[in-house]
C-alpha cells in the first residue's frame, strides 16, 4: 500500500540523520586510562578531567534533541514538499550532522587558553543551523507548502525565531574570541530555556 503521506521518505531519511548524529556525540567521551589511578581520589579526579565533554555531549544532545522535535512539528504544518523545501531542509541535516565535530573540539578545549576557535565554531554551526530554519520556513512559504493559514502563521513565527537565532549566535560568535567559556555557559542556558519552554508548549 502506497503512502499517503508524501514526506514519509523525507521524513525517514531525517530522522536518520539525527539519530546518528546524536550517538555519535557519546563517542568523544572516553573512559578514563588506569595507568595513573590508584586509589578512589584519583578516579574521581580521572572522571572530573572528563567532565567538560560530558558537558558538551548533554548541550549538544540536547541541541539535536530540540531540534528534531522541531523538524518534527515543522513536516506536521505541511502536506507535500518542494526541491527547494528538499534542499533547504538538507542544510538543516548538514548542520545537524556536523555538530559531533565541534562539539568534540569544545570538549576538549573549554577549560584550555585556547578555547576561543572551538567556541567560535560551535556557535557558528548553531547560527547556519538557525539559517537552516529560515530556509525552511521561507521555502515552505514560497512554494505554498503549508496545509493552511494556521500553519502559514506558525511558519512565519518559527522563520522569525530562526532570524533571532541567527543574530543571538553570531554575536556570541563574535564574542567568544575574548569570552569563550562565558559564551558556552550561556549558550547552555539559552538551550535549556529553549527545552523548557517547548515543553510547556506541548503541555498546553
Amino acid at each position: 500500500m502506497a503512502d499517503t503521506n508524501p514526506n514519509t521518505r523525507l521524513e525517514a531519511f531525517s530522522d536518520g540523520v539525527f539519530a546518528i548524529a546524536i550517538t555519535l556525540l557519546i563517542l568523544d567521551i572516553k573512559i578514563p586510562p588506569t595507568d595513573h589511578i590508584l586509589t578512589t581520589s584519583d578516579f574521581w579526579l580521572a572522571l572530573g578531567r572528563i567532565a567538560p565533554s560530558i558537558f558538551t555531549f548533554i548541550l549538544s544532545f540536547v541541541v539535536i534533541l530540540i531540534s528534531w522535535v522541531n523538524h518534527h512539528g515543522t513536516l506536521k504544518l505541511i502536506h507535500r514538499s518542494s526541491a527547494l523545501f528538499i534542499y533547504a531542509n538538507g542544510f538543516l541535516l548538514l548542520t545537524v550532522a556536523f555538530l559531533p565535530f565541534p562539539t568534540a573540539l569544545l570538549g576538549e578545549h573549554i577549560l584550555t587558553d585556547h578555547s576561543a576557535p572551538a567556541v567560535i565554531l560551535y556557535e557558528s554551526v548553531l547560527a547556519l543551523q538557525a539559517i537552516s530554519w529560515i530556509a525552511i520556513c521561507g521555502a515552505a512559504l514560497k512554494d505554498h507548502l503549508q496545509q493552511n493559514e494556521r500553519s502559514a502563521v506558525q511558519l512565519r513565527s518559527n522563520r522569525k525565531f530562526g532570524y533571532y537565532g541567527c543574530i543571538a549566535y553570531s554575536i556570541l560568535a563574535i564574542i567568544a574570541a575574548w569570552f569563550p567559556l562565558a559564551v558556552a555557559i550561556v549558550t547552555a542556558m539559552i538551550w535549556v530555556f529553549w527545552l523548557i519552554f517547548g515543553m510547556n508548549i506541548r503541555e498546553e
